[in-house]
């Protein structure tokens, strides 16, 4: 793991090969760089942030492999008592989160009205599998997680973008500027953090009296900013 600062010009240019290539999946070149900085906070490599994160209906994911695999890694340990097409059943344990177990069957997928429901009756043991490690993880050691949900419970949740019905049309108008996203906001705290940075300089240097006021264009340029800052004063030094 590495926590190395990467240039966000160079992240940029990552992210546009990635979205070009669609190896992993249909992504917008912003969807895969907020993928990319948000991975990058926690010194994930862009590579390995594009095969264990993803974009659910305009939300990010964290595969439940890689939850398991960062579980681990923390020193967390899962013993399943059983796992086969009816139940996952496992305990999670972990030195700093202590120790759960956790159960999803199918009667429980039915009481949740899961809404990939197909999806449990072509691979339920991989599905009930996935569901009671996202829980687990989150339960006893929730950084396995990195704040997100694994894929599938996701795509339960409500898009972020709702189909209004047919477009009225309008006449042609300047495009209002895209407002910052919380995975940019989030990505810039971290930044902040990592180079001893306070925020009100920021906010000052940006005429803002709140991060929620950035535009989405801005936000790369505040952490190229903050990555001065850390330079200027070692430089200083």
């Amino acid at each position: 793991m590495s926590t190395e600062l990467v240039p966000i010009d160079q992240l940029e240019r990552i992210a546009s090969s990635f979205a070009a290539s669609r190896m992993f999946g249909e992504k917008t070149k912003e969807q895969v760089l907020a993928l990319l900085m948000l991975a990058h906070s926690e010194g994930v490599h862009p590579a390995i942030a594009m095969r264990d994160f993803d974009i659910i209906n305009g939300r990010p994911a964290k595969k439940a492999e890689a939850m398991h695999r960062a579980f681990i890694a923390a020193g967390g340990s899962i013993k399943w008592h059983k796992l086969d097409d009816m139940m996952a059943d496992a305990t999670f344990t972990h030195p700093q989160g202590g120790e759960a177990r956790i159960t999803w069957d199918m009667d429980r997928v039915k009481r949740a009205k899961i809404a990939n429901e197909q999806m449990y009756a072509k691979y339920p043991r991989q599905m009930l599998r996935s569901r009671c490690i996202s829980e687990g993880c989150r339960t006893v050691f929730p950084a396995a997680t990195s704040g997100l949900y694994e894929p599938g419970e996701v795509k339960g949740m409500e898009p972020r973008e709702k189909d209004m019905g047919k477009a009225m049309v309008v006449p042609e108008q300047e495009e209002a500027p895209l407002k910052v996203t919380p995975e940019q906001i989030e990505a810039i705290h971290t930044a902040l953090s990592k180079n001893g940075v306070e925020l009100a300089d920021l906010l000052t240097k940006a005429d803002l009296t709140d991060l929620r006021e950035m535009n989405s264009d801005d936000a790369p340029k505040a952490i190229r900013w903050i990555a001065m800052q850390k330079k200027k004063a070692a430089s200083a030094i």
